[in-house]
């Protein structure tokens, strides 16, 4: 079943057309990996599923982005609440100068979702889901800054799973961490993929392999091909692909 899909659409940032008319259907409990080289638009068809792009002067979106079947970009959307059902994991840890505590319980207070023991049930549900909860918890009034930068990225995971998300966008989350700190993100995507629907962009073509079940290839901003992940990296339907994924292009 689809939780997220896309209809001819079309990004513009001024004058430029950074998106091609992409038609593609994301599976709702799996994990779909954006691939393709840098500046091939994965990272702005990645942030149209939540409205990221709104925050860039001068762009403008043609075409559909539908979530559960409703378009995102219609006039009576609440695009605070999009945001609380859409996720977003970025390419560095970003916490807040904040405690431990008080970056995962953020999101729930400014939504009013808990308080008092309630808040904290959900602060230890959310670092246990991010496989946090056993390195944190006798010092979860400490700065999250103190937090190794896998356990940061870790931390963020936990912020946005603290306000009950469906979709989970992740931007290139294991970029700036060791092969160590990669892989438990890596085993922890896996073990979310059981409730949440996630998109990842990588340009870790083993990472892609390894934890997705769909792959969609991105080149100058057309989506060259999408399919199951398996397909994609051992029987690709397009040249292009095969000569992006064994390194002769791109």
């Amino acid at each position: 079943m689809s939780k997220l899909e896309t209809r001819d659409l079309r990004f513009y940032y001024n004058d430029f057309e950074a998106l091609h008319g992409i038609s593609m259907r994301i599976e709702e409990r799996r994990i779909t990996a954006l691939i393709g080289p840098s500046g091939c638009g994965k990272s702005t068809f990645l942030r149209c599923f939540n409205r990221m792009n709104d925050t860039i002067p001068g762009t403008r979106i043609v075409g559909e982005v539908l979530l559960d079947g409703r378009n995102i970009y219609a006039p009576d959307v609440d695009v605070v609440e999009l945001r609380r059902r859409v996720g977003m994991v970025f390419q560095r840890p970003n916490p807040f100068p904040q405690s431990i505590y008080d970056n995962v319980a953020f999101g729930p207070r400014v939504l009013n979702l808990a308080r008092g023991s309630a808040l904290d049930d959900l602060v230890e549900q959310s670092l246990r889901a991010a496989a946090l909860w056993n390195e944190v918890k006798d010092k979860l009034h400490s700065s999250a800054l103190d937090l190794s930068a896998g356990e940061q990225q870790r931390l963020c995971i936990a912020r946005v799973l603290a306000v009950k998300p469906e979709v989970i966008l992740m931007d290139e989350p294991c970029s700036a961490l060791d092969p160590a700190a990669t892989l438990r993100i890596e085993d922890l995507m896996r073990e979310l993929r059981e409730d949440y629907t996630i998109v990842i962009v990588t340009h870790n073509m083993q990472q892609a392999a390894r934890v997705s079940d769909y792959t969609g290839f991105f080149w100058l901003g057309e989506l060259v091909e999408y399919d199951e992940t398996g397909k994609i990296f051992t029987r690709p339907a397009q040249r292009l692909t095969e000569d992006y994924i064994t390194g002769r292009m791109g």
